[in-house]
């Protein structure tokens, strides 16, 4: 047979070969369940989602997807999630938020590797798989909130149980605005930034080891830098996004900052006693 004519076989019969699908672990403590693409896509509950301000594409989206809770059978309202990227993201998401939505809906997208989705700031993909909102506002979901190229899901113990080199002063009361803040980092921060040495995320630095954004920016160009990194360092491939005041109130940022400068204090440096 002639080489080119050998060639023209091959490529054909690659056509042919069905793409690789991606796997969705999600542990809930009972045994890891292990979600195949085709096996999403072609549930009963998976619809077209329509989500017309996506946080990661900036643009309107349209979505094969699988509502979030019902691949979360058997987790409870008072458990903690771990949603775990490819690319080394780590969002922890209290399970309430998700099985008890008031408003805000989670979806699970799925990408259907015959129609992939385009690409996004940077050349990144989102898929194989992304959590997104319908209506986020509602819950004012930040963008923390929306992990892209997950790998995993799993349910775990409070973060305070799992890294106690995070919480404040347990002196402190608990409607202190330096636990409040506590609740803010959480939310915000922790998807990214360990904190002395603590965390699953190992996208961004430590936020106080060897010292606390508090100790070498001073506060206005700090606040400045958590509404819009690129208002401080101009770097286009920065991964860090801004958080707006939706994302984040004025109050809260307050709080978080109050945090902050509270753990400047009780630095605990990874590996040490």
């Amino acid at each position: 047979m002639p080489a080119l004519l050998r060639r023209l076989c091959l490529f054909a019969l690659c056509l042919a070969l069905p793409l690789r699908a991606a796997e969705l672990t999600i542990d809930l403590g009972h045994g890891a369940q292990v979600y195949r693409t085709e096996q999403l896509l072609a549930r009963p509950d998976a619809r077209t989602v329509n989500v017309p301000d996506d946080v990661s594409f900036k643009r309107a989206m349209h979505y094969r997807a699988v509502p979030l809770k019902a691949l979360l059978q058997g987790a409870h309202a008072e458990d903690a999630l771990l949603f775990v990227a490819s690319d080394g993201f780590a969002a922890e998401m209290p399970a309430a938020q998700i099985l008890q939505a008031h408003g805000s809906e989670a979806w699970l997208a799925v990408e259907d590797p015959a129609h992939p989705w385009p690409s996004i700031a940077g050349n990144k993909v989102a898929g194989p798989f992304y959590v997104v909102w319908t209506d986020p506002q509602a819950m004012r979901i930040g963008p923390e909130q929306w992990p892209f190229q997950l790998a995993a899901i799993r349910r775990l113990a409070p973060a305070a149980e799992r890294f106690p080199a995070i919480v404040p002063d347990p002196a402190l009361k608990p409607d202190s605005a330096i636990r409040r803040g506590f609740a803010v980092f959480q939310r915000t921060c922790f998807a990214c930034h360990t904190l002395n040495g603590q965390g699953e995320a190992r996208l961004g630095p430590d936020l106080n080891v060897p010292h606390s954004p508090t100790e070498y920016l001073r506060e206005s160009l700090l606040r400045a830098y958590i509404r819009d990194p690129q208002s401080l360092r101009l770097w286009p491939q920065a991964r860090m996004p801004g958080f707006d005041r939706q994302a984040l109130s004025d109050a809260e940022l307050d709080e978080l900052l109050a945090y902050l400068r509270h753990m400047s204090g009780r630095k605990a440096y990874p590996g040490r006693p």
